[in-house]
C-alpha cells in the first residue's frame, strides 16, 4: 500500500508547484515511507509515497505507459494482476515491471474504465491521459482505500489524507456542521461528506471521470461485475463447505500475492482464527501472528489468543496495552484517523500496527468484513428479536430471547430490566422504517447532540442525517429482507466509514502496515450475498455457515464461545490519576469556545461527572461516548483547524516514461 496525492489545474495556465506538491507528499510519507516519486506536467502534478510489497526494485510511482502519454499514481492492490497480465499480453501490451500498477494502467488503457469491473482488489487512484485530457480517479467498493477531493482555487486536488491539502497555506481549514453531525449519528461520515468543510470523499465504488477539454464531468458507479451462478439451492453443509473453499482461495492469493513475509492479525474470535487458520496452510513453514493482550481483564481476549496459536503453532507477538498507553497516543490516533471517534478502539490497533512493523512484517491478513458479510453483529439478532416482539408484544419468551444475546444479564436483573426498557422505547413498532435494524443504536448517539453548542445546533436545525442517508439507498432495497437491510446499512456507514477507516486503514498504514482482508475478496462477497438468512443468522446463532465452514481448522472452544466484540477502555483513559494533561487543556471552557462544536459549560458538567465516577465503577455508554467523542473532536480541532500546517518538502525522485529511460541508455 502506499500514499498519494495531485493537483490538476482545471483553468489552464497554473501549472502545480513542485514544493507544494513536496509538502503534500510529506503529508502522506508514514503511509509509503520506501520510496518518492513525482511526476509533473503544464496540467497535473501526481506524488506517489510508495510501500514496497511486489516487484520492490522495479515498482516506482507514479508510472506511465510505454510513451508518457497516460500516468497513473495508485494507492492499492490488485490480487488477479498475474491473470490479467496474461490477457493484456495477449492483447500486444508490452510491460517493464512486475507489479500489478502496471497491469492496472494498461487495463484501463486497454478496457477504459470497464477494465475496473472484474478487477479483485482494493485501490484508489487518479489517472491521467495527456493527450485526451482526461482525469480519471477511482475507489474500490468498500472503500477500503481512501480517496479525499477537493476544489480550491480553480484547481482539483486529491489525496490518501485530507490532511494534506493543508500543506496549501491558502487552503481553508474548517469544520463541516453535517460531516459532525453524521459521525455523532452513524459513528461515521458517509461519503461523500467528511468532518472537514470542502473536502469530500470518493464514495466507495464509485469513479469520477473529469474532460478538461470540455469541462465536463460525470460521477459514475464503478461497472458491475460479471456475477456467477449463486449458491441459493446449496444445502447448509454444501454451503459451508464452498465458502471454506472461497476464503482459502482468497487466503492464499492475499499472502502469495506479495514479495514481502505476511503476517495474521489474532484477536481470538472466530473470524480472525479461522483466516489465521487458512494463512497456516498457505505458510506451513512459518507464520507470524500479531495480537493485543489488555491489562484490563474486561476485554482481554489473551485466552483465546492461545488456544489458536497453540493449535496453529505460529510466531506469536503479543502486544500488552493499557488505559494509560491509550490515552499517551490517542492525540495521534485521532490526526491519523482524521475524524472524531466515538470509541478508543482504534488506539491499540495503532500500537499494535507500530509493533507488527517493528517486527519487519509489512502485511497482515485480518478477520475484517466476515461480520457484515455473514450477519455477525449484535445489532442484526437484536433487529430480529424486535422485529419479533413487534409481531408478538405479549410473548412470554422477551426476558429469555434477551438473555440469549447478552447472557451477562441473568447475573443482573436489574440491568435486565434498564436494557429491555431501553430496547424496546427506541422504536419498537416502526418495523416498516427503512433502517428499522440501527435506529437504536443512531439514536443512542444522536442524544450526544445535546452537548452541541448552540450555533452549531442552529445551523443544523434543517438537517437530518437519517433521511439524506435514506435518500441514497438503492431501488430494490425494500424488497430486501431484514437481514439484508441490515447489512447493506452497516456496509454503507460504519463498515467503509469507522472499521475499515479508523480502526483499519489509518491505525495500519499510520505505520505502513498493509491490511488485507480475505472476507471482502470479490469470490467471497458475491457468494456470501447470495446465500439465504437462515444460514447467516440461524436462531440467534450468528455466521452460522461460517462456524461450519471453520470446523476442523480452529479450536472447538473458538466456535463454542460466545461472541465478544471487539472493544478496548473508553473514557477510564482520560480520567483518574493518570489523566493526560492534554484533557484539561483542550476540554477547558475557553478550548471549547474556541473550537465552536460543544456547549463549554455542558462539557465542563461532562468532565467533572465522569472524573467524579472514576473510582466508583464503569461508566455509562452514554457517557464513554461522550467524552470520548468530545475529547477526539477537540484533538482533531487542535492538530488539523487551529494550528497551520507546518509540513517540510519531502525528496521526491522525478519520474520518466520508459521511452524516454530507452532513449537516453541508448545515448549513453
Amino acid at each position: 500500500m502506499c500514499g498519494i496525492a495531485g493537483i490538476v489545474d482545471l483553468r489552464g495556465g497554473h501549472a502545480p508547484e513542485r514544493g507544494l506538491l513536496r509538502r503534500m507528499a510529506s503529508a502522506v510519507r508514514h503511509r509509503g515511507p520506501d520510496e518518492l516519486g513525482l511526476y509533473l506536467d503544464e496540467t497535473v502534478g501526481f506524488v506517489h509515497t510508495r510501500l514496497s510489497v511486489i516487484d520492490p526494485t522495479r515498482g516506482q510511482q507514479p508510472l506511465s505507459n510505454e510513451d508518457g502519454s497516460v500516468w497513473i499514481t495508485y494507492n492499492g492492490e490488485i490480487y488477479d494482476h498475474v491473470e490479467l497480465r496474461s490477457r493484456l499480453e495477449a492483447c500486444g501490451h508490452r510491460f517493464h515491471t512486475s507489479s500489478d500498477t502496471e497491469v492496472l494502467l494498461h487495463a484501463v488503457c486497454e478496457w477504459g474504465a470497464e477494465a475496473l469491473a472484474n478487477v479483485n482488489g482494493q485501490f484508489a487512484f487518479a489517472l491521467w491521459d495527456r493527450r485526451k485530457r482526461r482525469l480519471l480517479l477511482a475507489r474500490d467498493r468498500f472503500g477500503v482505500r481512501p480517496l479525499h477531493l477537493a476544489r480550491h482555487a480553480g484547481r482539483l486536488y486529491f489525496a490518501s489524507a485530507a490532511s494534506a491539502f493543508f500543506a496549501d497555506p491558502t487552503f481553508p481549514r474548517g469544520f463541516d456542521p453535517r460531516g459532525i453531525d453524521e459521525i455523532f449519528t452513524f459513528w461515521a461520515t458517509v461519503a461523500p461528506l467528511t468532518p472537514f468543510a470542502g473536502i469530500e470523499e470518493l464514495a466507495p465504488g464509485r469513479l469520477l471521470e473529469i474532460d478538461l477539454e470540455s469541462g465536463g464531468s460525470q460521477l459514475l458507479p464503478l461497472p458491475e461485475r460479471e456475477r456467477p451462478p449463486g449458491p441459493a439451492s446449496l444445502g447448509l453443509d454444501e454451503a459451508a463447505l464452498q465458502l471454506r473453499g472461497e476464503l482459502a482461495r482468497a487466503t492464499r492469493l492475499r499472502i502469495e500475492r506479495a514479495d514481502v513475509a505476511v503476517g495474521s492479525y489474532l484477536s481470538g474470535g472466530l473470524d480472525s482464527s479461522l483466516i489465521a487458520a487458512l494463512a497456516r496452510e498457505v505458510r506451513p513453514g512459518h507464520l507470524d501472528t500479531f495480537s493485543v493482550r489488555f491489562d484490563d481483564a474486561e476485554f482481554d481476549e489473551t485466552k483465546w489468543q492461545k488456544l489458536v496459536v497453540e493449535r496453529l503453532e505460529t510466531e506469536h507477538h503479543e502486544l500488552r496495552v493499557s488505559a494509560r498507553d491509550i490515552a499517551r497516543v490517542f492525540p495521534e490516533v485521532v490526526g491519523h484517523a482524521e475524524r472524531p471517534l466515538l470509541r478508543t478502539a482504534p488506539a491499540p490497533l495503532y500500537l499494535l500496527s507500530r509493533a507488527t512493523r517493528a517486527c519487519g512484517t509489512k502485511v497482515v491478513v485480518t478477520g475484517e468484513g466476515a461480520d457484515e458479510m455473514l450477519g455477525g453483529y449484535d445489532l442484526f439478532r437484536e433487529a430480529k428479536i424486535r422485529a419479533f416482539w413487534a409481531r408478538d408484544p405479549d410473548s412470554k419468551l422477551r426476558p429469555r430471547l434477551l438473555e440469549r444475546l447478552h447472557p451477562y444479564l441473568r447475573r443482573s436483573p436489574a440491568a435486565a430490566r434498564e436494557m429491555a426498557r431501553r430496547f424496546f422505547a427506541q422504536g419498537l413498532s416502526e418495523t416498516d422504517h427503512p433502517a428499522y435494524s440501527h435506529l437504536p443504536r443512531w439514536r443512542s448517539a444522536s442524544a450526544l447532540k445535546r452537548l452541541f453548542s448552540r450555533e452549531l445546533r442552529e445551523t443544523l436545525r434543517d438537517e437530518d442525517p437519517i433521511a439524506r442517508l435514506l435518500a441514497t439507498l438503492p431501488l430494490d432495497f425494500p424488497s430486501l429482507d431484514l437481514l439484508a437491510k441490515a447489512q447493506h446499512l452497516e456496509v454503507k456507514t460504519l463498515l467503509s466509514g469507522y472499521i475499515l477507516s479508523s480502526q483499519g486503514d489509518r491505525a495500519l498504514m499510520a505505520h505502513a502496515v498493509e491490511g488485507r482482508f480475505p472476507f471482502l475478496d470479490a469470490g467471497v462477497v458475491a457468494f456470501c450475498s447470495e446465500l439465504p438468512a437462515r444460514y447467516k443468522l440461524r436462531g440467534l446463532d450468528e455466521k452460522h455457515v461460517l462456524k461450519r465452514a471453520a470446523r476442523g481448522l480452529v479450536p472447538d472452544e473458538i466456535l463454542a464461545r460466545a461472541k465478544q466484540p471487539y472493544r478496548a477502555p473508553d473514557a477510564a483513559c482520560f480520567v483518574g490519576g493518570y489523566a493526560p494533561d492534554y484533557v484539561s487543556e483542550l476540554l477547558c471552557p475557553e478550548a471549547v469556545s474556541s473550537a465552536g462544536l460543544f456547549d463549554p459549560v455542558a462539557i465542563e458538567r461532562l468532565l467533572a461527572k465522569c472524573r467524579s465516577r472514576a473510582n466508583e465503577g464503569p461508566l455509562s455508554n452514554a457517557d464513554n461516548m461522550a467524552l470520548v467523542g468530545v475529547l477526539s473532536s477537540q484533538i482533531l480541532w487542535d492538530r488539523l483547524i487551529r494550528s497551520p500546517a507546518n509540513l517540510p518538502e519531502a525528496p521526491v525522485e522525478e519520474r520518466r516514461a520508459p521511452a524516454d529511460r530507452d532513449r537516453d541508455a541508448m545515448a549513453r
